[in-house]
């Protein structure tokens, strides 16, 4: 089953991404890799692609786990927690209706 993993950025979390990024991408590419990975991406903090220093607000991961508890251990290992990039992530069951 899919699951969305929505997370929340703490306030000018830019630097604590940019120095957290490199793990963060390295466990996305297994995802990828292991084609359980559906969409994975960055909110913009503005209304634009690039952000520039304005930074991001969050993040969503939806990605196929074995069960709920799977995917919310994942989501509490990511390198972004530790970074003190993320002050919220919620994990819960996610349908893929389209495309």
């Amino acid at each position: 089953m899919y699951y969305a993993i929505i997370s929340e950025d703490v306030e000018n979390s830019l630097p604590m991404r940019q120095s957290a990024r490199p793990a963060h991408l390295e466990r996305l590419h297994a995802l990828k890799t292991e084609g359980r990975l559906l969409v994975a991406g960055p909110h913009p903090a503005i209304d634009t692609p690039d952000p520039g220093e304005a930074g991001f607000s969050g993040s969503l991961v939806v990605a196929e786990f074995d069960s709920l508890e799977a995917a919310q251990a994942w989501a509490d290992a990511d390198p972004y927690i530790e970074a003190g990039v993320y002050q919220k992530v919620v994990v819960k069951p996610f349908k893929v209706v389209l495309p």
